[in-house]
């Protein structure tokens, strides 16, 4: 009977674990209302991001009556989002800009000790993702949501420096043999 009862707490335990590999915040909180016959229906909508500081980060939109039900909602989303981000001397490798929707963003790599300039999401995306250098600017919309997810296309469409050098240098020579 003991033995059972150890399987079980040892169970909760590495889930705990799991649970605390990931730091999520969240970006923003919405009240909705609904107008329906008998009045107002209020519900909260929010916008969460999860990282290891490591190089993973997700983000997760979530959607319920409560506050701390739409939270957990969107934590559970993003975990299943989770992204690579190559980062060199805690940076990004190069320079990239993207758009989506209505959001342009431009994120650069940053000298070591410059710190995170970034406003809004994209600081909290960069943190949580675990880059500590990086510069950035946001055109267009800075709604949160389309801001995430344009972050987020960059970090998805970015290579580390050497497989980009030798994307373009395989470019480069396959232009040059046309000619």
């Amino acid at each position: 009977m003991e033995q059972k009862k150890e399987h079980t707490e040892n169970r909760r335990d590495r889930g705990e674990t799991k649970k605390d590999r990931f730091e999520e915040r969240v970006i923003k909180l919405s009240r909705v209302s609904k107008t329906v016959k008998g009045g107002r229906r209020m519900s909260f909508s929010a916008l969460v991001v999860v990282g290891d500081k490591n190089g993973f980060v997700g983000y997760g939109l979530g959607k319920a009556n409560e506050v701390a039900e739409a939270v957990r909602k969107a934590a559970f989303q993003a975990r299943k989002t989770l992204v690579h981000v190559p980062m060199e001397k805690n940076t990004i490798p190069y320079r990239v800009e993207t758009k989506f929707g209505a959001s342009k963003i431009f994120l650069s790599p940053a000298p070591e000790g410059r710190g995170v300039v970034a406003g809004s999401a994209v600081r909290t995306v960069a943190e949580l993702a675990g880059i500590s250098n990086l510069t950035s600017k946001i055109r267009g919309s800075r709604n949160p949501h389309t801001v995430v997810r344009a972050t987020f296309l960059a970090f998805k469409n970015m290579l580390l420096r050497s497989d980009y050098m030798a994307l373009r240098g395989s470019l480069d020579k396959s232009v040059g043999s046309e000619s």
